[in-house]
């Protein structure tokens, strides 16, 4: 993974390489990814949605745990079972 000077995930069109997509699941602890797609009915896209989880946002993977995760998102910190955090489709 990229970052940027904020600290943040570059684009990886701006950077010139592919980054890998990978549901948020895989993104090991201390990582920042940029969300790209959620995966799932509207109920969980709206459920996702409201939590902070969208399109574009960067989410830091805080710990994982037998699957689970916390993570933060738009400075917020959440937990997310393994089956969840699946939907949520990443650049690494």
């Amino acid at each position: 993974m990229k970052s940027n000077i904020a600290g943040g995930v570059a684009d990886a069109a701006d950077s010139g390489i592919s980054a890998p997509q990978v549901p948020l699941a895989f993104v090991p602890a201390g990582q920042v990814a940029k969300i790209i797609k959620i995966r799932g009915n509207d109920q969980m896209h709206h459920h996702l949605e409201n939590l902070g989880f969208v399109e574009g946002a960067q989410v830091t993977v805080v710990c994982e745990n037998a699957g689970n995760l916390i993570v933060e998102v738009k400075g917020a910190q959440v937990a997310l079972d393994r089956q969840v955090s699946m939907k949520i489709v990443t650049l690494s």
